[in-house]
C-alpha cells in the first residue's frame, strides 16, 4: 500500500487495544451509537459472555473506540448446509456495539480495533466468520474492510441495517481489516 489514506493511524498516534469490562464500553456506545437513549439501554442482554475491547491513545483513560464480541452463529436462513442437508460445522463470532469516538475516527483506530476483534474470534472464539448487523449507512467501511452483505435491510427503530460478515483465516485476520483501503 502506498500513500497515506484517511483511514491509516498517524503517526504519532499510539495505540493499545486491550480486554475491557463491559462497564468501560458504556458511555462510548451511548455517546456515538444511540445518544438519544440511556446508558442502560445500550446494555445487551449477552453482554456478560461477551468478550469487550477497548482502543486507548496516550493521555486518554478511557478508550476511545470499542468492541463488543460473541460467539454466536449466523441466522439460521444463512447456515450452510451440506449434502445430507446437516448444518455444516462453520463456527461463527459476532460482533457488536463497535464504536468510535468521534473526534478519533478517520485515523485508522476502527480499522485495527476490528481486526484484533476478528483475530479474537478466530484465535479464541474457533470461529472461522466473523459477523455483524451493520447500518446501511457503515455498511461501505465495512466492505472497504473485506467484509460482504447477506440477508434483507432491517430496521431497529428508524435505522436501517444490513447484516455483513468475512471470512477468516490466519492472512485474512493479519490483513483483511487493515489493507486495501
Amino acid at each position: 500500500m502506498s500513500g497515506k489514506t484517511e483511514s491509516e493511524v498517524k503517526p504519532d498516534t499510539v495505540l493499545r487495544i486491550t480486554p475491557i469490562d463491559v462497564d468501560a464500553t458504556l458511555e462510548l456506545r451511548q455517546s456515538v451509537l444511540w445518544p438519544s437513549l440511556s446508558i442502560a439501554d445500550v446494555l445487551l442482554a449477552e453482554d456478560n459472555s461477551g468478550l469487550h475491547f477497548g482502543a486507548f491513545v496516550p493521555q486518554h483513560d478511557k478508550p476511545v473506540a470499542v468492541i463488543s464480541l460473541f460467539d454466536e452463529p449466523l441466522p439460521e436462513q444463512h447456515i450452510v448446509r451440506c449434502g445430507n442437508d446437516c448444518p455444516s460445522q462453520t463456527k461463527a463470532a459476532r460482533f457488536r456495539k463497535f464504536a468510535c469516538d468521534l473526534m478519533h475516527q478517520n485515523q485508522g483506530i476502527g480499522s485495527q480495533l476490528l481486526q484484533h476483534a476478528a483475530e479474537a474470534a478466530r484465535s479464541t472464539l474457533g470461529a472461522s466468520t466473523i459477523w455483524c448487523d451493520a447500518r446501511t449507512s457503515t455498511s461501505a467501511w465495512y466492505k472497504k474492510r473485506g467484509m460482504i452483505e447477506f440477508g434483507d435491510p432491517f430496521y431497529k427503530g428508524d435505522v436501517m441495517y444490513i447484516r455483513m460478515k468475512m471470512a477468516l483465516d490466519a492472512d485474512t485476520c493479519k490483513t483483511s481489516a487493515c489493507n486495501g483501503i
